[in-house]
Formats: C-alpha cells, structure tokens, sequence
C-alpha cells in the first residue's frame, strides 16, 4: 500500500511540475531533461510512468481538463450563484485567472496540433464540454437576450486570458465582463 502511495505521490508531482513548466516555457522548450531536473526524479522514472514526454503531456492535459470540469459543475450547480448570469460570469472569471486551469489548455491548442496531436484533440475537445455546458446554462435560466452565444463566451473566456496573460493584470477583464453583462 505505502509503494502505491509513493507512486501515486510522485506521478503526481511529476505532473504537477510538469504543468508548471509547461504553462511557463511552452510545450516545446520544456523538454524532458528539464522536467526531470525540477522534478529531482530519474529520465528513467519519467519513462516507466508515462512512456514518452507524448504521455506526459496528454497526462497533463487530462488533470487539467479533469480540475476544470469540476469547477465549472460545482458553479453551475451551486446555489450560492443566485442566477445563470452570476453563474456565466463565474465560469469566465475561473477561465480567465493569471493562475487559470485553462491556460495550459489554451497553450495546447496554440502549441500541439502537429506535434502532439492526441493532446490538442483533448484540449479542443475540453472546449466543446465548455461550449455545450454554456449553452445549457445560457437557454435553461433566464438569459434570453440574443447577444449571449455559447460560441462568443468561449472566444470571449480565450480572448480576456490571453490579454490576461500580456498585461499580467485583471482590471481590463473585469471591465470587459461588467460590460459584457450591460454593467
């Protein structure tokens, strides 16, 4: 049982600093020797838990996409959200943090459709969940102004990240969503 759990904890670890890395240096330049020197692991040990850096990644990309789902059910099914607007705002506000889930997602649709492309599918599939989950909460609560589309949160959520991102500040995000909502 205690191997199972150091296992587990060090997968985990390597994970963890694997998102880290690739969310800073891209998937590209944080290569493999890099992960393991953070990691203070074995090259080996990277290779007997996840086959190839490929593995690694879409590992990556499926503890993300797993974290982030969780979250946005939690908003969209918590009563502590009074309406579909304070829950649509939620979701965008989660998806758009300079420390956001969705930032290595969205470097993976930038950075993967070539050379990882199992991974860019399950990042781009992650979007369409999201697309989806939108629109249900947009057409079962009581926004039904025509301005709101599924497909333009999303494009909205990937445009004030990336802002986000380049300014290394929230303010104008929370102009564009106050704005968005008619604030």
């Amino acid at each position: 049982m205690s191997n199972y759990l150091e296992t587990s904890s060090k997968k985990l670890h390597i994970i963890d600093t694997s998102i880290r890395l690739f969310t800073t240096y891209g998937f590209h330049t944080a290569g493999v020797d890099l992960i393991v020197k953070e990691s203070e692991i074995p090259k080996a040990t990277l290779y007997n838990f996840f086959g190839s850096k490929e593995g690694l990644i879409e590992m990556c990309i499926v503890f993300q996409k797993s974290l982030l789902k969780e979250e946005v059910l939690a908003i969209i099914y918590s009563s502590r959200y009074y309406t579909s607007k304070d829950k649509l705002k939620e979701i965008i506000v989660l998806h758009t943090n300079l420390n956001s889930l969705y930032h290595l997602l969205l470097k993976a649709i930038f950075e993967t459709k070539v050379a990882y492309p199992k991974a860019y599918r399950m990042a781009v599939e992650y979007r369409k969940w999201l697309r989806h989950e939108i629109f249900d909460l947009i057409f079962s609560g009581e926004i039904r102004e025509p301005k709101f589309d599924a497909n333009m949160v999303v494009n909205l959520i990937d445009g004030l990240l990336l802002q986000a991102l380049s300014s290394n500040s929230l303010d104008e995000r929370d102009v564009v969503v106050e704005r968005f909502f008619g604030g």
